[in-house]
């Protein structure tokens, strides 16, 4: 005779053998992502306090390079510890120096289409007023893409 009572409270089944649950879940689930067994699984916990600015600078850093914070962390550790040569200092040298030429571009492009402005008025005829503040302009322009490098280049 089966035995047809119903579980209450979320139990099991009377009569109905259960898988364990993390077989009831890949079952359940067949796009369910196995996770696989780490070769070098770390086994040393480090306990890092932020403050609110570090906290909040170094997670959207992890966010951007789509990490999480710990595994951000211990990638740009390793990085620095791989690279002693580079010291706080001149990484900090770098960035500006990257900040320079990101805004040397940028006054390249702006310094172009006003270029290019000027030669359409030449092409049409036009002698344009604008043109030896555009080729002053262009000239500034050149020098600091120019200097930024130089300045890279000598640290290496």
């Amino acid at each position: 005779m089966l035995n047809r009572e119903a579980a209450t409270e979320g139990g099991s089944q009377p009569g109905v053998e259960e898988l364990p649950r993390s077989h009831a879940t890949a079952a359940s689930n067949p796009t369910a992502r196995k996770r696989s067994p780490q070769k070098n699984k770390r086994a040393r916990i480090c306990n890092v306090r932020l403050s609110e600015d570090e906290w909040t600078r170094l997670t959207a850093a992890a966010r951007t390079s789509r990490k999480s914070l710990p595994a951000y962390l211990v990638r740009a550790g390793l990085a620095a510890a791989d690279d002693s040569e580079n010291t706080a200092a001149l990484i900090a040298g770098h960035r500006d120096l990257i900040a320079e030429l990101f805004a040397a571009r940028r006054h390249l492009g702006q310094v172009g289409n006003n270029l290019n402005q000027v030669a359409r008025a030449i092409n049409s005829g036009g002698q344009p007023a604008e043109l030896d503040a555009v080729v002053s302009a262009v000239q500034r322009a050149v020098a600091r893409v120019q200097s930024v490098t130089d300045r890279m280049l000598a640290q290496d």
